[in-house]
């Protein structure tokens, strides 16, 4: 399987400069992807192919041609993955904005790597072959490296992605589990051996919201500020500081979600789980007129900004895949108000639900619950559960 390995590593100071100046000049490869596009569009009415751009941008940068033609390719999948989401949402916009800084990558033969020594290949410029650079990592991986890509986040850091050698466990047969996702309990799942899991996500919003807070007394006082001075400087290294660190802190909760979701899974011997689809609740969930586009509350839409269900899903795909466990997306239309007893709607408003007819639950298990009746029945039955059990993904 194919993994990345984040990892630290030294050089001189002149290497270090070099590589802020690489990544100004792939943000300059990035605009000038987007200047051809459009060029080319223009012109032909039509797209630029893969072979034209790349052909168009050979030789105009003291870069190694791989590198070049990764910014290049990241520039086309952008693109295509825009093509593909503007069948369900017009309003979306292909690649157009100015990138000033972008990072590179090294792909293939243009870098070796000699035990913790990394040497990556600048290419030839003006007939002659330019000096390598060489950095020294903090770690390598057990594996067969295939990319390279350095990344600058306050820190300069060499995410390798190599290949473990490790083959995915073949799809076992089992109990089949329903997820809803949610904003404050960021997993909630039901078994069909009767077994129910809520992993709370309250670790995540408090740290969204300390975030958020943060970054708004700083932006206050950088708006008195004249922009680019000193003091401006001085309050936009903290706020990258606090984004920073705020980042790290969120993808350390999520890993370790997901991480116990997957082991729940195993222990509770389940081959496939059925996770409901939440993507356009930004856009779904609010009513439009004329005069205003959007009635939800400026509350409601950070909280909504906030939730990281792509996250979620990008994760759980490799760790079940890993784990021998099938993954499909499933519609979640009415799964939180449609009762199962009786099949009426009912306007939830507290964390647990309840109908007229009797019928009361946590609301999200009753939402992953009718997950689960829907993939297996095709319509909301009442899933009986024995036990359900509450886990926090770290300690408070």
């Amino acid at each position: 399987m194919y993994r990345t390995l984040k990892t630290a590593f030294t050089a001189n100071q002149q290497t270090l400069q070099h590589l802020f100046d690489i990544r100004r000049m792939c943000g300059t490869i990035w605009n000038d992807c987007v200047q051809l596009a459009r060029y080319y569009y223009r012109i032909h009415g039509s797209w630029i192919h893969q072979s034209d751009l790349q052909s168009e941008l050979k030789g105009l940068y003291p870069l190694h041609s791989q590198t070049v033609q990764a910014v290049c390719h990241k520039f086309l999948h952008a693109r295509d993955s825009v093509r593909k989401a503007r069948k369900t949402d017009k309003s979306i916009r292909y690649p157009y904005k100015e990138k000033f800084v972008f990072h590179p990558k090294w792909v293939d033969k243009s870098f070796v790597i000699e035990g913790r020594k990394l040497t990556l290949s600048l290419g030839r410029w003006n007939k002659k072959q330019q000096a390598p650079l060489v950095l020294t990592l903090a770690s390598v991986p057990n594996g067969v490296v295939k990319e390279v890509e350095l990344v600058y986040d306050g820190q300069w850091h060499a995410c390798l992605s190599y290949e473990d050698g490790v083959q995915p466990v073949p799809v076992q047969d089992g109990h089949t589990a329903a997820i809803d996702p949610g904003e404050i309990h960021t997993i909630a799942t039901v078994c069909t051996n009767g077994q129910a899991l809520v992993i709370s996500g309250r670790k995540m919003r408090s740290i969204h919201r300390l975030r958020n807070k943060k970054v708004r007394e700083l932006q206050i006082l950088m708006s008195r500020c004249k922009k680019g001075s000193r003091k401006w400087r001085q309050y936009n290294r903290v706020k990258k500081y606090i984004l920073s660190k705020s980042e790290r802190q969120l993808k350390d909760i999520l890993h370790k979600t997901t991480r116990a979701f997957v082991d729940w899974c195993m222990e509770q011997g389940v081959g496939h789980v059925a996770l409901g689809d939440v993507e356009g609740v930004q856009r779904h969930s609010s009513k439009r007129n004329k005069r205003r586009k959007q009635v939800r509350s400026k509350k409601v839409n950070q909280k909504l900004s906030n939730w990281s269900f792509g996250k979620v899903t990008a994760q759980l795909t490799y760790k079940l895949e890993a784990a021998g466990i099938s993954l499909s997306k499933e519609n979640e239309a009415y799964t939180t108000q449609a009762c199962p007893a009786c099949g009426k709607r009912n306007k939830v408003r507290s964390r647990n639900y309840r109908c007229a007819c009797g019928y009361e639950q946590h609301r999200d298990v009753h939402g992953a619950g009718n997950i689960l009746s829907q993939y297996l029945h095709r319509k909301f039955l009442k899933v009986m559960m024995t036990s359900i059990t509450y886990l926090q993904p770290v300690q408070a």
